[in-house]
């Protein structure tokens, strides 16, 4: 299971393979193990019987995760991370060709039409660009299914950058420790560096910094006038992973920042012209997660619907049902969470015939 969402990926996985009859051994991030061992205990104390559920911890590529998806007596494997570790566990897999069940990555989409604005009130379509930064910003942008692609028309570019560039200026980065409501430090060193070098490639490649950039958060006053709550926090800054809220503007779909995961905050914004153009530019992406739409017509929600390659479309900010299924396709992965279909992912089919013997009562 993941870090970014531990507790969640842990349930999602656990307790549909216990309710279908399944033993399961766990084996969670090494960056979030203490959710796990806490899952652990609740099992425990809600008496399942022993080795029904087993966890173990250690980390993924050439240690624990591997020799777990290779090993014969284990009939399935059950993934959530990034594409390139969920390709890494179906080779290790693949020499005993056991079920592998993939969920990965994302690059969505969030397109936003015009029709929104009715008699010159700006007032939805602002609201569904600021929905748009806070998602992407939502867990300091490590989401596999955050929109973290903006497409705006044309006609109204200019508005759209403004609306965006002064919501993100608006969110507050402090400590996770801290409660508010503001965003925290991303979750190591790494993923940090990780997201810095996508920053730097944005930049290189041509992009337009509309706000955000490299290095971490900054308190701009004079330092002869700075309060000690103020200085504390550029203290916490400088110690912890935080990286700033970031969008890009100009964004075009042979970007580096466009195709892949960034898994931090930020946002890529462009411009369309007609909904052929828009679709074409939303699919243009090795991933289909999710895909979101904002549009008052009725049949282009329906075009949408079957044009947008992804296993989840969101329309005008309307939250899929919480029995809805999980999951995407192309290189975010082809299986499915929660629901009758997070169940039957740990079952098989079994055609049986002749149950009922000529000697039995009952035919």
């Amino acid at each position: 299971t993941p870090w970014n969402w531990p507790m969640n990926q842990i349930a999602l996985k656990v307790i549909p393979a216990l309710l279908v009859g399944c033993p399961v051994i766990l084996k969670p991030s090494e960056e979030t193990p203490l959710s796990a061992l806490l899952f652990g205990q609740l099992i425990h104390m809600a008496g399942f019987p022993s080795g029904v559920f087993q966890l173990v911890n250690g980390y993924g590529r050439s240690h624990v995760g591997e020799w777990l998806a290779s090993h014969p007596n284990i009939d399935m494997v059950s993934f959530t991370g990034s594409t390139r570790a969920g390709k890494q566990v179906s080779l290790a897999a693949a020499p005993t060709l056991k079920r592998v069940s993939l969920e990965m990555g994302g690059k969505g989409a969030n397109i936003i039409f015009d029709d929104l604005i009715e008699d010159n009130d700006f007032e939805d379509f602002q609201d569904a660009i600021e929905n748009g930064v806070y998602e992407v910003m939502s867990n300091s942008g490590q989401t596999c299914n955050a929109p973290t692609r903006m497409l705006v028309p044309q006609q109204y570019w200019d508005f759209a950058l403004g609306v965006a560039k002064e919501t993100a200026l608006n969110i507050q980065v402090r400590s996770a420790h801290e409660e508010g409501d503001h965003i925290g430090p991303v979750v190591s060193q790494s993923q940090y560096e990780r997201i810095q070098s996508y920053i730097q490639s944005g930049i290189d490649q041509g992009a337009t910094l509309l706000v955000g950039g490299l290095g971490k958060p900054t308190i701009e006053n004079d330092s002869s006038s700075i309060s000690d709550e103020l200085r504390q926090r550029q203290k916490e800054y400088q110690d912890g992973y935080y990286v700033r809220p970031t969008i890009f503007a100009d964004c075009s779909p042979t970007m580096t920042i466009w195709q892949e995961e960034i898994f931090g905050p930020v946002l890529c914004m462009t411009k369309f012209t007609t909904e052929e153009e828009a679709i074409r530019l939303a699919n243009d992406s090795p991933y289909g997660l999710t895909h979101y739409a904002h549009t008052y017509d009725k049949e282009r929600r329906r075009r949408f619907a079957q044009k947008l390659q992804s296993g989840m479309i969101v329309m005008n900010q309307v939250g899929l049902a919480s029995s809805s299924p999980f999951g995407g396709v192309k290189q975010s992965g082809s299986s499915r969470e929660g629901g009758v279909w997070g169940l039957e992912d740990f079952c098989i089919v079994k055609a049986v015939s002749g149950l009922n013997g000529d000697d039995d009562d009952d035919e």
